[in-house]
């Protein structure tokens, strides 16, 4: 069974920093879509980044790029998020996910093609607040 960790959550002010971080268990990390995702109070889950296990093409959401950077290490089955100059829009619960996809799916992965739905395995979220 597949289990996602998520961790680093936390309360900063405007500007400032956090890194996320998911440790995946009971499976190799491989062949899988990994997302992190948001979900603010009375919104739905949204899509802010993604990146297949087997490469380093990457997803943005538009109102994180150029802020945040998704990446993952392999050897340590872990996948990070971090996130830089934070807004207050940015409070919410962070979720990591994993899909699994074949090899020649992975170009839809690194182009934000799976939403929430389409993913199978959730972690349990970590809360992150930004206050102005």
């Amino acid at each position: 069974q597949v289990q996602l960790v998520e961790s680093g959550g936390g309360s900063v002010q405007t500007g400032g920093s956090l890194r996320l971080s998911c440790v995946v268990s009971g499976s190799t990390y491989s062949g899988y879509c990994m997302g992190w995702f948001r979900q603010a109070p009375g919104k739905e889950r949204e899509g802010v980044a993604a990146i297949y296990t087997g490469g380093d093409s990457t997803y943005y959401d538009e109102s994180v790029k150029g802020r945040f950077t998704i990446s993952q290490d392999n050897a340590k089955n872990t996948l990070y998020l971090q996130m830089n100059s934070l807004k207050p829009e940015d409070t919410a619960m962070y979720y990591c996910a994993a899909l699994r996809i074949q090899v020649w799916l992975r170009t839809r992965c690194s182009g934000g093609y799976y939403r929430a739905p389409d993913f199978g395995y959730w972690g349990q979220g970590t809360q992150v607040t930004v206050s102005s």
